[in-house]
């Protein structure tokens, strides 16, 4: 095999192991997401980490018409969710869930990169 071709195969090796491994989403998140996404025009669901919240970082969900230049890509059970660029590294292994109980719901991140997290759980620090 040429370098070259070891080269294209490493990076496409790489590239799909970064995709199964930025962001996974649970039934109940897939369930969720395809609630906010139907409709007469189809929307898309931007994900990404800001500075705010009392421990520093937090979460934000936004709806987006097309995908920015640089996002990452997550398509799962039919359902398309984006990664702000700027926060990839940040949710690198995060799994997405939805959770309902009798005072709330809301979506959640299990994230392994988070070091800490204020006491009501809506910011963190990596």
């Amino acid at each position: 095999m040429s370098a070259t071709a070891v080269r294209a195969a490493t990076s496409l090796a790489n590239r799909s192991r970064l995709q199964k491994a930025a962001m996974t989403l649970t039934p109940a998140a897939v369930t969720k997401l395809q609630e906010f996404v139907k409709g007469p025009e189809p929307k898309l669901i931007r994900v990404a980490v800001k500075n705010k919240g009392c421990a520093g970082l937090s979460y934000v969900l936004e709806y987006a018409k097309e995908k920015g230049k640089f996002d990452e890509v997550i398509n799962q059970d039919g359902v398309t969710v984006l990664i702000e660029s700027k926060s990839l590294f940040k949710m690198l292994g995060s799994e997405m869930d939805y959770v309902e109980d009798k005072l709330s719901s809301k979506f959640v991140f299990n994230n392994p990169n988070v070091k800490e997290s204020c006491g009501c759980g809506e910011s963190f620090t990596i």
